[in-house]
């Protein structure tokens, strides 16, 4: 269908940001222009996880079938250590970790939306940034769930930030659902954005304004920092499952390569005549998930400072190998001797979109925890992140028998943090079938793993597909999560008898994907029902 996909579409967590990449489709704007509108608007409309604060991935399919990658994920500044983290006893501090300003690291999403549009953009920079600057200056009126989810934070966690307060909260009071949210100081930002591309951050007004609250709450971050700061094009992992090319991102994301891994283990099961979330599925699933999860806490790291092991991670060879380990009557023992993993929050915003010509774009970003750090930079309007939290807490606090174990992860300046962000694109016979990805910490991965295996194994539509009952595994803790609803009384008794330790409840990740009808060539949006306010936006069709 190359050339001939009727319509763009965007799907994103916001539907006012999905309107906005949308126009720029219209406008004769590609995917990449979309995506970076979409992502500015994000930021003002969706602030939890939306940012000019954190930093994300990018993973391009150019109509050609030929892929890039964009990583932004954030650094650690020039001044972090592996000691970092520890209090004035030596002692590990969750606080300082994960809710302070050292858990701040250098943001990247200006510099990562910024090169992406320099390499393969095509409407001006500033018609790009123009709509969000609009949304923050003129405002938009809340819906009921981002009203509700904004007012927990300003009754609490934004109370010790008199910038988050005033960012977020009506004079120091929750908004209401319907009233109109301002926000000035993020617009001048926007628009300085607008005008100096990066340097309208990394540099000048916005640059001076963070390491000013930096030094006033004791966090690392410099002007330097900021300066030094760049945004890398990389090329992405590919694998292939059943015949269908899978194309994701490259670390620092473990994603791509876990995802990659999971596959080619899972290739050599007849999935289908399993039947979806049966005890055997389930069991496999989990033992694939098991054995990815924890190679991903062994070895991967940002391969700018350590050495990975990726192409033995990525082989059919070693794949197979691993599914001679799994037994299939019974669930492998995961020993907190082989690894501990680091806190990973769940909290993060994906988006896709594919334009007209059929480039494909599928981006995951964020700033960590929901609202970050809750820290806004004074006289900026945007939300910082606690990125530093996805490096280890410190050397020694990992045990391993002789394996590097979690050790490439320890912070070191301007090293890039590990990520399970898993932005994700799948082809086949060169056309384009489907743009993936999602949010949800660890889950993320084991996500967009099941949005796959649905399309492919199951044949589901990408509506089915997204919205069918998920379940995670991550070697550590032992237990595999399925959703409500996801697995019959009879199956979970059935996995307990087999080893398995069972949890039940909860959602798993909100995957707002893209899928091609094989026939038509039509674009199918699907915002994942998880989400109450994503939406699904497409043109000229």
């Amino acid at each position: 269908m190359s050339g001939n996909y009727k319509q763009g579409m965007v799907v994103s967590a916001d539907t006012l940001a999905s309107r906005i990449g949308a126009a720029v489709l219209e406008a004769g704007g590609n995917a990449v222009d979309a995506a970076v509108a979409t992502g500015f608007a994000l930021a003002v409309t969706f602030p939890g996880a939306g940012n000019i604060g954190g930093g994300g991935f990018m993973v391009v399919r150019l109509p050609d079938g030929t892929a890039t990658a964009f990583d932004f994920r954030e650094k650690a500044p020039l001044a972090a250590h592996a000691l970092m983290f520890l209090d004035e006893n030596g002692e590990y501090s969750s606080r300082i970790h994960h809710n302070s300003h050292l858990a701040v690291g250098v943001p990247g999403t200006v510099a990562g939306f910024a090169l992406a549009h320099e390499r393969l953009g095509n409407l001006p920079w500033a018609e790009l940034v123009a709509p969000a600057v609009e949304l923050a200056r003129e405002g938009f009126d809340l819906t009921t769930s981002r009203a509700s989810d904004l007012a927990r934070y300003v009754r609490q966690a934004f109370r010790p930030y008199p910038a988050s307060m005033a960012a977020f909260s009506n004079n120091g009071e929750p908004y209401e659902a319907g009233e109109t949210l301002v926000q000035s100081d993020l617009a001048n930002t926007l628009e300085r954005i607008m005008r100096e591309g990066r340097d309208g951050f990394y540099r000048g007004e916005t640059a001076r304004l963070i390491a000013a609250e930096m030094e006033r709450g004791g966090g690392m971050i410099t002007e330097e920092d900021l300066a030094r700061y760049e945004a890398k094009e990389r090329v992405p992992v590919q694998g292939t499952y059943r015949g269908y090319d899978i194309i994701s991102m490259h670390p620092p994301s473990s994603g791509g390569p876990a995802l990659i891994e999971m596959l080619n283990i899972l290739e050599g099961y007849d999935l289908q005549a399993m039947g979806h979330n049966s005890t055997a599925y389930i069991h496999h699933l989990t033992e694939a998930m098991r054995r990815a999860y924890r190679d991903r806490a062994r070895w991967v790291a940002d391969m700018d400072f350590v050495e990975v092991p990726l192409e033995r991670i990525l082989s059919k060879e070693y794949a197979a190998e691993l599914r001679e380990s799994i037994d299939p009557q019974r669930a492998t023992p995961s020993s907190v001797t082989d690894v501990e993993l680091p806190y990973e929050s769940p909290e993060t915003t994906h988006y896709s979109v594919v334009d007209a010509s059929g480039m494909a774009v599928s981006v995951t970003y964020t700033i960590e925890s929901w609202y970050g750090s809750k820290i806004t930079v004074p006289g900026g309007g945007f939300l910082l992140n606690n990125e530093m939290g996805d490096f280890n807490a410190a050397p020694g606090m990992t045990t391993d028998r002789g394996l590097i174990g979690t050790e490439p992860n320890l912070a070191r300046p301007e090293q890039r943090m590990l990520s399970s962000m898993t932005p994700s694109i799948v082809a086949k016979d060169g056309e384009l079938v489907a743009v993936v990805g999602a949010p949800g910490g660890r889950t993320i991965i084991n996500s967009v793993l099941e949005v796959i295996l649905h399309l492919i194994d199951f044949g589901m539509d990408i509506q089915s597909a997204v919205d069918a009952a998920r379940l995670h595994h991550q070697w550590l803790p032992t237990s595999v999560t399925i959703e409500r609803d996801g697995a019959s009384a009879a199956v979970i008794e059935a996995l307990r008898a087999m080893g398995h330790e069972v949890r039940m409840g909860g959602s798993q990740g909100r995957t707002n994907c893209i899928g091609i009808d094989p026939i038509t060539g039509a674009v199918i949006g699907a915002a994942d029902t998880r989400q109450p306010d994503a939406a699904a936006i497409g043109t000229g069709g």
